[in-house]
């Protein structure tokens, strides 16, 4: 894959504009030129080794370079050496082509080496093969990165398995099917969260629809007459049934939202390695939520003789990346590359309509503030106690808090009662936007944390829009949840979809929207972009607002500035907020509380 010898460019080469370098990760190539002017239209950078220096004293260094990105078919006529050579691969991929350095040497994200020729050319012609090969056993027209994703799978579950990490909404379900379709010729075992058990049978129907497939919901595994066979199934059941479903070999099992095992002392992690597998395929848009330890579970899972030794990852990356070394990151990701493959969406999906973002920040109301007043002063008058106790006081205090800011009838033993207009101004500003929203025909999906908070935003909503607003939450049953999804992406009621962000926050095509509310904040951002992600995703035309509430001056506003220094949809370490918050001090805690509400006020 990665050759170690880096080769300076001859001088007739490098002198002529618009190079072609075609990106192994997605199927399509980079045109740039090194005369020192941006190709029209560029967009984001190749990191090249580029020559430097003349006669003998010539030396490479690396360099990032401004390029367009296009598919195959879009290959100009004309242009440099490389360029010349990538056309006449794709008239006959088996043609006599040598291959200048310009037209293949990436570099690994260590800087130290490039991928070869010889990988360069082997990658792309499976994947211009896949794309007539799949036409016979997949009903779907595939993306060129997603093409490159089934050859991906192909190419690593040769050697046991690896993690399809794609940005959410980049089609990792659909690049998984295609590849069992494609490659797998034994009994297949999909574990995912139990709401998507349903969506994974439809997909696969609507996919690959000669692959057999049926829900395993407990007792005897059932057998298939073919192959492969599909078996799916929860988590809950895995971790319930996981003697049976360990007694049958399988060819392939594939964790859907993978971070579920990221964890690798829970009874359901100690049940998905006690399967039997020849090969490991683990899906997830977020490989680490807080911390590298997650990441190596993920790679111990589906390559346990690379990554089997957890203090060795952690010395050798996690601690380092931890204290902030760049090259320590660099190293890392260079290491896994070949068991990880992400692609984001500025990466692949160009098409896809920009995100934009909007911060509003809300004021309390006298009876908000007259609350949390209170709050404050009984946990500083009662303290948070000690030992394990102290961590169950703190987050009580922070729910109660945090609740609040919703509504100041959530705080209460009982039922919500009494009016529920005009009590909390971020119900207000929220109530604002949904019937602006729908006034002028735009969708929206607003997104709580809270169950009880989520009742209250569907009854108040559907009063103020004059119409039913469903509240889609995990204590539904699945055919429920299906119909409220179903319903809302057909067009059916309102418009208005109020959404539990866990429930809700996976899987899940709400392409409908084009709004995102976020009413409440989550400790961790990953979390939040999860649940955006089920709006911006493939299938969206439309620009989508995301408009997240916080209300001003209190802990939400805490964590909201928490969130900008974490990098949880990245590869890299980070303290949640949650954890920092409880490991203050009684009076730290206290003070941290008190002066975010008393600066705005």
């Amino acid at each position: 894959m990665i050759g170690r010898t880096l080769t300076p460019r001859s001088r007739s080469a490098s002198s002529v504009a618009c190079q072609a370098t075609y990106l192994t990760d997605r199927h399509a190539f980079a045109l740039w030129s090194d005369t020192g002017t941006s190709p029209e239209n560029a967009g984001p950078t190749v990191r090249l080794p580029l020559p430097e220096g003349f006669g003998p004293a010539k030396t490479l260094r690396p360099d990032d370079i401004a390029c367009r990105i296009v598919d195959v078919a879009d290959l100009p006529s004309d242009g440099a050496p490389s360029l010349a050579a990538w056309r006449a691969l794709v008239d006959d991929p088996e043609a006599d082509v040598h291959l200048p350095g310009a037209a293949h040497a990436v570099l690994n994200a260590a800087g130290d080496a490039v991928v070869s020729a010889e990988y360069a050319r082997r990658v792309f012609a499976a994947t211009q093969v896949a794309a007539v090969t799949l036409r016979d056993v997949v009903d779907a027209d595939l993306r060129a990165y997603q093409l490159r994703g089934v050859t991906w799978l192909d190419e690593v579950c040769a050697d046991g398995g690896g993690i399809l990490a794609d940005e959410m909404g980049l089609g990792k379900t659909l690049q998984t099917i295609a590849h069992l379709a494609h490659s797998t010729t034994g009994p297949v075992l999909v574990v995912c969260p139990t709401g998507l058990v349903t969506n994974w049978l439809r997909e696969i129907r609507r996919w690959a629809p000669t692959l057999p497939a049926v829900d395993y919901r407990g007792g005897t595994v059932p057998d298939s007459e073919h192959a492969p066979g599909i078996i799916v199934t929860g988590y809950p059941t895995l971790r319930r049934h996981a003697a049976a479903l360990s007694e049958r070999p399988w060819a392939t099992v594939v964790f859907d939202e993978a971070q579920a095992l990221k964890n690798n002392r829970t009874q359901v992690s100690r049940a998905a390695r006690a399967l039997t597998a020849d090969v490991r395929i683990a899906l997830t848009g977020t490989p680490v939520e807080n911390d590298l330890d997650e990441l190596w579970a993920l790679l111990n899972l589906v390559a346990p003789t690379a990554f089997g030794n957890r203090a060795l990852f952690r010395r050798r990356y996690s601690r380092p990346i931890r204290d902030g070394s760049a090259d320590a990151k660099r190293r890392m990701h260079d290491a896994i590359s070949g068991h990880v493959l992400r692609r984001t969406k500025a990466d692949v999906a160009a098409s896809l309509g920009p995100k934009l973002h909007t911060d509003v920040e809300c004021d309390l109301t006298a009876e908000q503030a007259r609350l949390y007043d209170a709050i404050l002063a009984d946990v500083e008058a009662e303290g948070f106690g000690v030992g394990m106790a102290r961590r169950g006081a703190i987050l009580t205090a922070l729910t109660r808090l945090k609740q609040l800011c919703n509504h100041p009838a959530l705080v209460g033993d009982g039922p919500v009662r009494g009016e529920i207009g005009g009590r909390s101004g971020k119900l207000d500003v929220a109530t604002d936007i949904v019937v602006t929203n729908q006034e002028n025909s735009a969708p929206t999906v607003v997104f709580t944390q809270y169950r009880q908070t989520g009742d209250l935003l569907a009854a108040h909503l559907g009063a103020a829009t004059g119409r039913p607003v469903p509240f889609l939450h995990g204590g539904l049953s699945r055919a429920e949840r299906d119909r409220i999804v179903d319903d809302y992406q057909s067009g059916i009621g309102s418009g208005v979809l109020v959404a539990s962000l866990k429930a809700a926050g996976t899987g899940l095509t709400l392409t409908r929207a084009a709004d995102v509310l976020h009413f409440d904040r989550w400790w961790n951002p990953a979390v939040e972009a999860q649940a955006t992600d089920r709006v911006h995703r493939i299938g969206q035309d439309r620009v989508v607002t995301v408009t997240t509430l916080t209300t001003a001056g209190t802990l939400e506003e805490h964590i909201a500035r928490m969130h900008d220094r974490k990098a949880a949809l990245d590869l890299d370490s980070d303290t949640s907020a949650l954890a920092a918050l409880t490991e203050l001090s009684d009076e730290r805690l206290i003070e941290v509380l008190r002066r975010r509400r008393e600066e705005v006020g």
